[in-house]
């Protein structure tokens, strides 16, 4: 495509691609922020509405799993919509049961606000596929994994910020039971400003929006389905399952794990739950970056056992940091993981773009769902009563180490990637 980007000048605002750039991350950002808003809040609702383990599984589960039909719908949308009025239409949408959960009284009608809040994790695909539209083949890794990073810390952010808000909230004499419900207020109010930013300043491509210059005429708007027969995305959504699904499992449970084996406060167990997410700032974008160096230098099979290499490690990681007996040692384990989970999210989206240049969108909903996918089963290992978080800590670790094994067999190099004379620059202090 035209007017494509080589170089990503990450201080930069000039020009379509980089404004739609910062305002994609900043959109997945935000809603990642309301999406998990409740996540370090739930020692409170889970003493107010007297919820059991089950109950709280269920949650989680009911968290991603709305996600998983809402990112295939969304990745069909921005191959025919164009993602700039799938974005605002989503913001819009998802903004309601996010500003309306705090209406919630009882177990069954806050599960159901949770289902609903649910469908605005679909805004990752968005913001992949609109910064695969924005940059050259050989930069995709690297744009995808940067904008994918920061809008997964968004997940970090509000592990932190949304007990703050809380507290504050308590400080001017609400009650607890009063102060969470007001403090979801705040992401929603954040969801409209960004889908007014993403209507003034984004275009769906680097030469307009798709009405504009035609872009879907003539395209066959039938998904083609064939697509589910290329083994490669079955094996890329499996790996998105084991580090994606992962994380999202982790915002939603770190919390209360830190608070039930730590006897840590809902502030402090917050914030070390924010620094499993604040790890995006980088290690995202570095997943991106060692693809798109690793694929310039042994192409599409180097991208696949970097992949592989990567879950190895977070599976590793993983049944350390169930071991651990000491809150040094959790933290210690932990962020040793989440590097590599988080390298595994952006090595893989490395290799999406590539897999059928055709269906770029389809193609990244699937692969998104399947991360999604990954956090709903991983959520019942959390809700069953026989089994303790230590344990399921350490049979997902089991698992990510076979998934990275599956990986490494899987052959990626059907398609070359385009080369260039000079490698992308990537202008700023990125490390």
């Amino acid at each position: 495509m035209e007017n494509q980007l080589t170089k990503l000048n990450i201080f930069s605002v000039k020009g379509v691609q980089m404004r739609t750039f910062h305002i994609t991350w900043l959109m997945f950002f935000v809603c990642f922020f309301g999406w998990f808003g409740l996540a370090p809040l739930m020692p409170t609702i889970r003493a107010e509405l007297h919820l059991t383990k089950g109950q709280v599984g269920n949650i989680i589960i009911a968290s991603v799993s709305a996600t998983i039909i809402a990112r295939l719908i969304i990745g069909k949308l921005c191959d025919t919509w164009g993602p700039r009025k799938t974005a605002i239409r989503l913001l819009l949408v998802g903004s309601l049961p996010v500003f309306f959960v705090g209406l919630a009284h009882d177990y069954t009608t806050f599960l159901l606000f949770r289902l609903a809040i649910g469908i605005i994790g679909a805004s990752f695909v968005i913001t992949q596929f609109h910064t695969s539209m924005m940059f050259a083949p050989q930069l995709k890794g690297t744009a995808n994994a940067v904008t994918g990073g920061w809008g997964n810390l968004g997940g970090g952010v509000t592990n932190m910020v949304m007990p703050l808000i809380f507290a504050a909230i308590v400080g001017f004499g609400y009650t607890k039971a009063e102060a969470w419900r007001y403090a979801m207020i705040v992401p929603g109010v954040m969801m409209l400003v960004i889908a007014y930013l993403y209507y003034k300043y984004t275009k769906d491509t680097p030469n307009g929006n798709y009405d504009e210059i035609g872009y879907t005429q003539g395209k066959s708007t039938k998904t083609d389905w064939r697509v589910l027969a290329d083994w490669r995305i079955w094996a890329l959504t499996m790996a998105y399952a084991m580090c994606f699904g992962m994380e999202i499992t982790f915002d939603n449970v770190a919390s209360l794990h830190f608070v039930d084996s730590f006897h840590l406060s809902q502030s402090q167990a917050g914030f070390w739950a924010g620094i499993f997410g604040f790890m995006n700032l980088f290690a995202r974008a570095l997943g991106g970056i060692v693809s798109d160096k690793v694929g310039r230098k042994f192409g599409m099979r180097g991208k696949g056992l970097l992949l592989a290499g990567v879950l190895l490690f977070e599976g590793l990681g993983l049944t350390l940091f169930a071991q651990s007996g000491t809150l040094l040692a959790a933290i210690v384990s932990m962020l040793s993981f989440a590097l590599f989970l988080k390298m595994a999210n952006g090595a893989t989206y490395g290799i999406v773009p590539f897999v059928n240049t055709k269906n770029v969108g389809l193609v990244s909903g699937i692969v998104g769902a399947g991360g999604n996918f990954g956090g709903m089963l991983f959520g019942f290992l959390f809700k069953s009563n026989a089994i303790t978080y230590v344990q399921a800590f350490t049979y997902i670790g089991y698992t990510v180490i076979a998934v990275a094994v599956i990986v490494f067999i899987t052959r990626f190099y059907k398609q070359t990637i385009p080369s260039t004379e000079t490698d992308p620059v990537i202008a700023g202090s990125m490390a």
